[in-house]
């Protein structure tokens, strides 16, 4: 059981926080757009290119990574073949259809007024996630990390993938932990209204236990999905709509939108051809069960052809046909419940 435990909460650390703050100025809004800014937080699978400006192995800016960005392949640092939610939805309200990194010196302030990212890959709400994973990220060891897990592949099915850790796992059980990021989750909501922000949606954590990366270690027992992955992710989402809504209560004028990834991202895994997918075990890039970036590049093997095809585009992080299916929804849920 211990190192079930360990799995899971290393698991929860690598959970997403995706926070996408609309922005209620005025007098500063673009022609034609329903609101005058997105602001996005969040992990890697909101960030549009910050971590390439960041010593850290945590990256995207090489190929196959942005094949099907508009305009032709271009690797950005979005973790994806093509655009994330935030673009889908800057380009839904009028704004950018891309939306900057706020650490790309091609930038300024002029576009961050209509929209900014400041998501990070490899962080989340605990700060510590983010110092295990950063490093020199030098060329030497970019090549070191992925011949280690190309080393490591064939014993993926019997011990599961490389875990992070950062010293939580002795601090707090499972259920401790999200409580912890829970907390810290609506610390971070208080502090961007005091701030100002007024309209913000928060996601919630998707089914972690059917992503490619952690079926790869049910493989024995068929590759299906870890359900005592699922099962934390569901009690964490309780949690955090629980302290969503606490929040709108005790601040009337902050309007909040929770996202349930769960649901949707479920319905993709469950009823695929629903959505005109084939594939939802395994992501596109090389063999996709449990290469990300540095081992999902240019010279990884039985890379797909026609990345729509599939829910994943790496171990991790979902196509941009499923980020578009994504931010549609986020947008309906905007507008149900009043912030657009």
């Amino acid at each position: 059981m211990a190192s079930g435990h360990f799995q899971v909460e290393a698991a929860l650390l690598m959970l997403p926080l995706l926070m996408l703050v609309l922005n209620s100025g005025g007098s500063g809004s673009a022609a034609g757009a329903v609101v005058p800014a997105v602001i996005v937080f969040g992990d890697s699978t909101v960030d549009t290119g910050n971590n390439n400006q960041i010593g850290t192995t945590l990256r995207s800016d090489f190929p196959p990574y942005g094949r099907d960005m508009p305009g032709g392949a271009r690797a950005t640092g979005r973790f994806g073949n093509g655009r994330l939610p935030p673009d889908f939805i800057s380009e839904a309200l009028g704004l950018p259809p891309l939306v900057p990194a706020y650490l790309d010196p091609a930038y300024g302030i002029g576009d961050f007024a209509r929209g900014v990212c400041f998501a990070s890959a490899g962080t989340g709400v605990d700060n510590a996630t983010a110092g295990v994973l950063v490093s020199t990220a030098s060329p030497a060891h970019r090549r070191e990390v992925g011949e280690k897990g190309r080393r490591n592949q064939s014993r993926v099915g019997s011990r599961g993938p490389p875990r992070l850790g950062t010293g939580r796992f002795a601090e707090y059980t499972v259920a401790e932990f999200s409580d912890f990021l829970v907390a810290g989750a609506r610390r971070f909501l208080s502090e961007i209204h005091r701030l100002g922000a007024r309209r913000v949606t928060f996601a919630g954590l998707a089914p972690i236990g059917c992503l490619p990366l952690e079926r790869a270690e049910n493989m024995i027992h068929g590759g299906g999905c870890i359900e005592e992955y699922n099962r934390v992710a569901r009690e964490y989402n309780a949690k955090v709509e629980a302290m969503l809504g606490a929040l709108r209560a005790e601040l009337p004028d902050l309007r909040l939108a929770y996202v349930p990834v769960y649901d949707t991202m479920l319905d993709l895994v469950t009823n695929p051809a629903k959505f005109g997918l084939e594939n939802v075990e395994e992501g596109c890039c090389a063999t996709g069960r449990f290469e990300m970036g540095f081992m999902c590049n240019d010279e990884a093997p039985m890379t797909c052809a026609d990345a729509d095809k599939f829910l994943f585009w790496d171990a991790f992080h979902p196509t941009q046909k499923v980020n578009r299916i994504m931010a549609n929804h986020t947008i309906d849920i905007c507008y149900q419940q009043g912030l657009l």
